[in-house]
């Protein structure tokens, strides 16, 4: 199978309401085993384990197949150090405005999971800013280079048409 990595696990909708997915995650977490709590389930608060829990219950897993299937799944909140600089990939078919209809409400995983305690909002926010600072001066750069590439290329096309 191929690697999965699944970046800004935080900004992933869901539909309903943010009060409708508050209840339904108040009543998950007051599952529990009766007789010893530690031993599951567990009640992740990261945005990037509630949607990998989620992707587990949709696979087999606990079949061998299905625990290689979860091992070459990653997810994250943001876009870490060896991500940011790769080429993403959409999924069309799931985006919210391919899912849902118009005028429906939605969470923001980030949201709900902000709400349910977890703790680093404020700093994922002053790391993807910085992110999103270098990757528009990057990109700034990449046009400028692009531009002068082309006035050089129409500079040359005499010489170039003899080679051609």
């Amino acid at each position: 199978g191929q690697k999965i990595v699944i970046v800004r696990c935080d900004e992933i909708c869901i539909s309903g309401s943010l009060v409708r997915n508050r209840v339904k995650y108040a009543q998950f977490r007051r599952l529990h085993m009766n007789t010893n709590p530690g031993r599951g389930p567990f009640h992740f608060k990261s945005p990037a384990m509630m949607v990998w829990r989620t992707v587990r219950g949709m696979v087999h897993q606990k079949s061998p197949r299905g625990q290689e299937a979860l091992k070459r799944l990653s997810t994250f909140e943001g876009i870490p150090a060896p991500y940011d600089k790769q080429k993403r990939v959409v999924v069309p078919a799931a985006l919210r405005v391919m899912r849902l209809k118009p005028g429906r409400q939605f969470t923001v995983v980030g949201e709900l999971a902000d709400s349910v305690g977890w703790k680093h909002k404020e700093l994922l926010g002053r790391l993807e800013g910085k992110r999103k600072a270098e990757a528009k001066d990057f990109y700034e750069k990449k046009k400028e280079k692009a531009a002068l590439r082309k006035k050089a290329e129409a500079a040359a096309a005499g010489e170039l048409a003899k080679v051609n």
